[in-house]
């Protein structure tokens, strides 16, 4: 199952999935921690349902949960991540990093394809590193 992490603009943080025709799941949360383990809570309170009353349990229920975030979200979440240096390492202007980060810059699918390929890349190379 495909989920969204977005910030919205009170601050807080949505979760939902985008796949699963039958069933619409929604986590909330001052946190993208909070909102991922609320939409774990609806999925468990959803299955409780179709078990309570027989029903066939949708597949979508027991697919492994695949998270997208949105770039506010991937900044809150993996906090150890400096925006500036990152952008740096993708070849990205780090106060147009910042701006993407706070959403007062929109961003391209062509820019979130590079920050995407580029954070592979760097975990690809981070999964190669041995310390001596």
């Amino acid at each position: 199952m495909k989920v969204s992490i977005e910030k919205q603009s009170d601050g807080t943080y949505i979760a939902y999935n985008t796949t699963g025709d039958k069933v619409q799941l929604i986590g909330t949360g001052d946190t993208v921690k909070e909102a991922k383990d609320d939409f774990f809570n609806s999925i468990e309170e959803v299955k409780e349902s179709y078990i309570e009353f027989g029903d066939e349990m949708p597949k979508c229920l027991s697919e492994e949960v695949e998270f997208r975030f949105d770039i506010s979200s991937l900044f809150e979440y993996y906090s150890m991540f400096n925006v500036s240096a990152l952008g740096r390492y993708l070849g990205i202007n780090d106060s147009l990093m910042r701006q993407y980060r706070s959403g007062a810059t929109p961003i391209s699918d062509k820019q979130l394809e590079k920050i995407e390929a580029g954070i592979h890349r760097l975990g690809v190379e981070l999964a190669a590193l041995r310390l001596v």
